[in-house]
């Protein structure tokens, strides 16, 4: 025993806690799926066997042995859509996105779709609250309204504000280029200088963003307005470019962003007087 802990080396144990951090995130994945109770089959199969082979049943035996002359086939076939989603996770992650250079192109593309929502919610006078996250992590926000992990789209935001959708009063969030929540509720801002002409969509986008790092993209259920809440302040771009600019600014967008003009933007105080 001695002898083993004397052989043991600083690779050994990066090894052991690579195994392991592999096997956790395998067992995640799996975990909620229809693979947990097929894996609980190859547990019995990989019992069975041994059963056999220690109780001499040479036909049971000879028959679970065949079996696993082809458990690579039979685990491929069995768990396709669990290894599908973890490459496709893998392939998401934020270090292959960096080296491919993906991750920037699926944030204009989120970005865009966002842009092309609050225009159809404006033009249609219905209110809107999507929250964009960035370095600051919001998941105890968002786990106030309902779990969707959906791909960020134009349609699926329209739907979530219509009048008769059950989660229109609360916020949207998208967080790692998907849409994460909901009908989240958002802490309203505690600026005591903001007059009562703002509403609750804008009281609850300053709010998030005086503790957060977050962009918040609002639409006025009265005026049609788009404005992006960002810093503790209120902004309000001219038109789609503009927005689309400040947005591709605020997430650094290589090749996207937008200098900053004069009058882009309204701080809260100079919003309210208008």
């Amino acid at each position: 025993m001695w002898a083993v802990i004397q052989s043991f080396r600083l690779r050994d144990a990066v090894d052991i806690v690579l195994v392991a951090a592999v096997l956790y995130r395998v067992l995640v994945m799996f975990r909620g799926t229809r693979a947990v109770q097929m894996l609980a089959g190859l547990g019995g199969l990989m019992l069975a066997s041994f059963l056999a082979r220690r109780l001499e049943l040479f036909s049971s035996s000879w028959i679970l042995e065949n079996f696993w002359s082809v458990w690579v086939l039979a685990l491929v076939v069995l768990f396709q859509p669990e290894f599908r989603r973890g490459l496709a996770q893998i392939g998401q992650s934020p270090i292959f996105q960096a080296l491919l250079g993906a991750r920037g192109e699926q944030q204009s593309h989120v970005i865009d779709d966002v842009v092309k929502a609050a225009e159809s919610l404006a033009g249609k006078r219905m209110g809107g609250l999507v929250v964009l996250e960035r370095t600051t992590g919001l998941r105890h926000y968002a786990e106030l309204g309902v779990p969707l992990d959906a791909i960020v789209s134009a349609d699926l935001l329209v739907s979530l504000f219509l009048p008769y959708s059950p989660l229109h009063d609360g916020a949207v969030f998208i967080r790692d280029n998907r849409v994460a929540a909901a009908g989240c509720f958002l802490p309203l801002s505690r600026n005591t200088q903001l007059g009562r002409a703002m509403g609750t969509r804008h009281r609850a986008a300053l709010g998030i963003t005086e503790e957060t790092d977050a962009v918040v993209l609002v639409v006025s259920e009265e005026s049609g307005r788009i404005s992006i809440a960002v810093g503790g302040h209120m902004e309000s771009p001219l038109d789609r470019d503009a927005l689309r600019g400040r947005l591709g600014e605020l997430f650094e967008l290589a090749g996207r962003p937008a200098p900053r003009r004069p009058g882009w933007w309204i701080p809260a105080r100079e919003w309210l007087r208008k």
